[in-house]
């Protein structure tokens, strides 16, 4: 990869990983409308994708550290009021991480290989935008606060992230869905959709890592700006983001589904002439 594409590409991977708009789906069409072919697949694009993903990760943990912190101190803390409800939402994250991590290890190499097609993707995107406006209309105003979850709703959200396997669905998309579906604000549901991010992103990196090892591929200066660059850009997106789905309860998800719905018919319709 040149130096302008793995800045470009960290550019979308920051924006996209976070915003509710599939990071994987955009890896795919993007190099394929401006001609710079499969990176994704490209050998020497793994460096990038683990330095941009710990950039993610590390921008997700930064931006959540009290929630992080207030975690450790539950565990540590005599069963306080807040301990109790702080050591509850830790413990829906995990369980809310299970599913995606007992998929993702058995799946996740098919299902991106069987849905890479460009074309595919660019459809799997209107699909995406359809269910985040769907699941707006259905949820409404939520009114649950992230301390009213359950088990369950955990557990659904947890499910929902599978599909975010599949190139296309967007992992944020779907789990802030399924959130307000079970009732959540779409604050809360965002806040618990990336709580869940930190430990899935940052075990696809600890995932890669071994590859790039046994590839002898190394770092390069283009590598690590690339995941700097990736950092700084999910942190903004990270900012945005929250302010956004404070200050808009209802329909806060349907300006996504528009994007998603307009960038996957003008994707496809790109490629049918190129």
């Amino acid at each position: 990869m040149s130096f302008f594409e793995a800045v470009v590409m960290a550019l979308l991977q920051g924006v996209s990983e976070l915003f509710p708009i599939s990071s994987l789906g955009h890896a795919v069409i993007f190099p394929r409308l401006v001609g710079w072919g499969d990176l994704i697949h490209r050998p020497d694009f793994l460096p990038y994708l683990v330095v941009m993903h710990l950039g993610t990760a590390i921008a997700l943990f930064v931006y959540f550290w009290r929630d992080w912190a207030a975690f450790l101190g539950s565990v540590l803390k005599a069963d306080t009021p807040r301990a109790v409800a702080d050591r509850r939402i830790f413990l829906f994250v995990i369980l809310a991480t299970i599913p995606a991590v007992i998929v993702g290890a058995g799946l996740e190499h098919k299902l991106r290989e069987a849905f890479g097609n460009p074309s595919l993707v660019a459809f799997v995107l209107i699909l995406n935008g359809a269910l985040l406006y769907f699941c707006d209309r259905i949820a409404g105003r939520g009114v649950g606060q992230l301390d009213q979850l359950n088990w369950k709703g955990a557990l659904a959200i947890g499910v929902a992230q599978c599909f975010a396997l599949v190139p296309g669905f967007s992992r944020s998309g779907l789990t802030i869905s399924a959130g307000i579906v079970a009732g959540l604000k779409h604050e809360d549901a965002a806040r618990f959709s990336f709580l869940m991010a930190t430990p899935i992103i940052l075990g696809a990196t600890v995932h890669e890592a071994p590859k790039l090892l046994h590839q002898g591929s190394t770092l390069g200066f283009a590598a690590l700006v690339s995941g700097v660059t990736a950092g700084l850009v999910a942190y903004a997106s990270l900012v945005v983001l929250m302010r956004w789905f404070h200050s808009h309860e209802f329909n806060a998800l349907k300006p996504f589904a528009y994007y998603c719905a307009i960038a996957g018919l003008a994707s496809l319709a790109l490629m049918l002439v190129i």
